[in-house]
Formats: C-alpha cells, structure tokens, sequence
C-alpha cells in the first residue's frame, strides 16, 4: 500500500528585507543626527560674527547669500549621511573600516572650520583665515580618501559625496578670497 504525501509548504523566511529592518534605519538616523548636530555647531559658532567683523567685510562676487549656506549644507549632509549609510550596509561583505575612518576625519575637519574662521579672526586676524584654508585641503584630501574608498565599497555612496567635495573647492576659494583682502 502506498501512501500519498503532500509536499511540504515553501519554508517562508521570517528574516525582514534589510532596509525595514529597524539598525540601519536606526544608524542612518544617527548619521543625520550627528551631521545635523555638526550643522548646528558650526552655525551656532558662525551666528554671532556672521552679524559682526564678516559683515563688515565685501565679499568676494562669487559668494551666495547667506540664507543659501544653510540649503547648500542641509542637502549635503543628507547626501554624505546617506553616502556613509550605503558604505556601513556593506560591512559584513566588505571592509569598510578605511571608508568609515576617512568619513569620521572629513566631519570632523569640516566641524573645525567654522570655529577656526569665524571666532578665531576677532582674536588672531588675518591668521584665523590661513589657517581655515589648511583645513580646507586637509578636508579635501580627507574627502579624496574617502570618496576613493567609498568607490571601492560602494560605488553610489561615492557618488553622492562628490558635490559635496565641489562645494568644499568652492568654499575653498572664498576662504582665499578672504585671507588674501583681511587685515
């Protein structure tokens, strides 16, 4: 006598689709964060002088106005928040750590720029603004590191860092412009 057996039902997995699983939506939110609490730094430590010594001083022709710094650097830190996002997704299949140290470096280069140019050129003048451009190129070469190392982990990721690095060579010859005519 033979028996008939049914087949077996298909095994359903019960592992989520990573992007709704909740740690890289976490992580992802604590990139924002920290680059928006980067960004609240820097304006916090620009505000002030913002009103003072750099208002007093002509632009150079080539500057936006200053509502459009806070659009340009929102859109940006959203871009290299998610760019380090994409290269942390690919830590169990590739090494990332080259990638994630170079991205710690450049935020914090950047983090430091406001300070040294704003409120370091009341104390110590025209010095204050040399030394912001040397934090410019230690930023860009920061982000050509890291955009290389992004590329070799996660080609996209490298992507959206690159106009941030426009912006910071563009940011860079303000900065010239300005300790080349201050005082």
């Amino acid at each position: 006598m033979s028996t008939i057996v049914a087949p077996a039902p298909p095994a359903v997995s019960r592992r989520r689709a990573p992007w709704t699983a909740p740690g890289p939506i976490l992580v992802l939110a604590g990139l924002i964060a920290v680059n928006a609490a980067s960004a609240a730094f820097g304006s916090a430590v620009s505000r002030p002088h913002i009103d003072g010594w750099y208002a007093e001083v002509a632009p150079p022709i080539w500057v936006p106005p200053n509502w459009a710094f806070g659009v340009v650097w929102s859109a940006l830190y959203l871009s290299i928040s998610i760019a380090a996002w994409l290269v942390w997704r690919e830590r169990r299949r590739r090494r990332v750590s080259t990638a994630l140290t170079a991205y710690v470096v450049q935020m914090v280069l950047n983090a430091l720029w406001s300070p040294v140019f704003f409120a370091l050129y009341p104390a110590i003048g025209s010095l204050a603004t040399w030394m912001a451009l040397s934090l410019h190129m230690l930023l860009l070469l920061s982000l050509v590191v890291m955009i290389s190392e992004f590329w070799k982990v996660r080609r996209t990721a490298s992507i959206l860092t690159v106009p941030y690095a426009v912006w910071i060579i563009y940011a860079a010859s303000i900065t010239v412009a300005y300790a080349v005519v201050l005082p």
